[in-house]
């Protein structure tokens, strides 16, 4: 526990026990690597520095790059899957010793309320656990081709991917990015985001002696600097990229232009739909984590609730009041269930939308900052809700990555589903309803990737994650995420008939 008399205080103090005898620096090659400029890491809820790191630049993309081939030609090509699962293991063994270590970091350099961010490095360990584990079931297929001719398939790695994370969820996404692309067989270069990338540089310092030098390598800087040359780079095989729809635009391109493959997970304004047989006690707590969970920055977050009429008046008063119980406070403290946004730059862009929503639609809740004084320093936002919603306004069609809630009405099964899929985005959907048959017909009409019905999550690394439209190409997790990092070898051996052979 950290003590201290002030938000302050316990901040300043928690900031030297994270960061004591460490040094974040990118890691390239095996070990640290640190250039002439550097880039700080802010603490969003007193809005000061934890520390720094490099400011890398294409440079530092090509040495990490050259590492990665290095020592996927020397050694790790010729691993074995079981012999990667091992390895895998005993490094996630290291970060298991290191949850409440990880978990401090990702609490500072996000704002995220400790027990969340717990609940996510838990999650990320969880995640490798699993590419661990289906690391050694992978196999190939033999093809019945005839007497004469014996066909089968061979799974291979591409050798060299390259791999963006967002800031929202640091050491998870790293986590979904990394895992099935070592359990395949690739070494990999990862960007984290420049707001957040303390737990990312940590856990492949973590990786130290588990895997060879060169096989997990992580570049630090801006998207610019270092994101664009990621994805140029001719010599990355592949590119994963989590972001914004707009970003993923120009990775894409960027593959393009060298027929690289891609996997995109992108944007969303994911609806959820409450029909009049909704258990309200539970949809409301359902739509309430999945737009207020980590302060609203989530790509698959319910930022539109699509009540039917019957239900609509009562769902709203509850909703509202549940809004108003978040407590906003230091992430540090266990009690606290909202934090602040992660940048000043995404506070602003929020507070920008809750103004145009303020003209477009009736505020019900929120739409400000906490009164205690001692917050005043942090980029927080309370949870917002909006009522009075057309589909078509900005505040219901727009990805806010926010607090921000749109509530709209609805008055048949068939307009409710027009609404949900009216949106460029197709990320998530969630289905309130006590009936199986509304359940399945919904998830069915429903365009997206992820459907949850009844609560928001879980995500499992078992099954497959991603959305459609504009919300990405591809899937991270599941073993659809292992074969998006494998490439397939179809072999025919043309065999001699052993008659003509002398056999003697």
């Amino acid at each position: 526990m950290i003590s201290g008399s002030t938000v302050q205080d316990r901040h300043e103090a928690a900031h030297e026990a994270a960061t004591d005898g460490l040094e974040f620096a990118a890691w390239i090659d095996g070990s640290s690597h640190e250039t002439g400029e550097t880039l700080e890491s802010r603490d969003p809820v007193i809005d000061e520095p934890i520390v720094e790191v490099p400011r890398c630049d294409s440079s530092c993309v090509d040495r990490a790059v050259e590492a990665a081939w290095r020592a996927y030609r020397e050694d790790w090509s010729e691993t074995t899957p079981g012999e990667r699962s091992s390895l895998l293991f005993e490094w996630i063994h290291r970060l298991s010793d290191r949850v409440e270590d990880l978990t401090l970091l990702e609490c500072l350099d996000t704002g995220k309320p400790i027990s969340q961010a717990r609940g996510e490095v838990e999650g990320a360990i969880d995640t490798l656990e699993y590419y661990a584990s289906v690391c050694r079931a992978q196999r190939a297929d033999t093809i019945p081709a005839g007497p004469d001719l014996h066909a089968y398939t061979r799974h291979e790695p591409y050798g060299v991917v390259g791999q963006i994370v967002p800031w929202n969820f640091p050491i998870w996404a790293a986590a979904w990015k990394l895992g099935p692309a070592l359990a395949a067989g690739n070494a990999c270069v990862l960007k984290p985001s420049a707001n957040a990338p303390l737990t990312a540089i940590r856990i492949a310092q973590l990786s130290e002696g588990v895997f060879p030098d060169g096989v997990v390598n992580v570049v630090t800087g801006t998207g610019s600097e270092v994101g664009g040359p990621l994805t140029e780079h001719p010599d990355v095989r592949k590119v994963s990229f989590t972001g914004s729809t707009e970003v993923g635009k120009g990775v894409m391109h960027a593959a393009a232009d060298r027929v690289a493959p891609v996997t995109l997970e992108l944007g969303g304004k994911s609806p959820f739909l409450v029909f009049p047989d909704a258990n309200l006690d539970r949809v409301v707590d359902a739509v309430a984590d999945g737009i207020f969970y980590s302060t609203g920055e989530i790509c698959d977050a319910f930022s539109r609730a699509l009540v039917h009429e019957d239900v609509l008046e009562e769902f709203t008063e509850r909703f509202v009041e549940k809004a108003r119980s978040y407590v906003l406070g230091d992430p540090l403290d266990e009690e606290t269930t909202m934090g602040p946004l992660t940048s000043r730059e995404q506070f602003e862009t929020v507070s920008d939308y809750v103004e145009i929503g303020r003209e477009e639609a009736t505020l019900l809740c929120g739409g400000g900052r906490p009164d205690d004084p001692e917050l005043e320093d942090g980029w927080y936002v309370e949870p917002t809700v909006f009522g009075d919603v057309e589909n078509e306004m900005d505040v219901a069609c727009k990805e806010i990555f926010g607090p921000v809630q749109t509530i709209i009405g609805f008055s048949s099964y068939e307009e409710g589903i027009e609404l949900a899929n009216d949106s460029r985005y197709g990320l998530a959907a969630g289905i309130g309803t006590e009936r199986t048959s509304v359940a399945h017909r919904a998830a069915a009409d429903l365009e997206a990737g992820l459907i949850y019905v009844n609560e928001y999550g879980p995500i499992l690394p078992e099954a497959p994650y991603g959305g459609y439209k504009a919300s990405g190409i591809g899937k991270d997790l599941g073993l659809e995420a292992l074969e998006h990092y494998r490439r397939t070898k179809t072999v025919y051996v043309n065999l001699d008939d052993p008659t003509d052979r002398d056999t003697s």
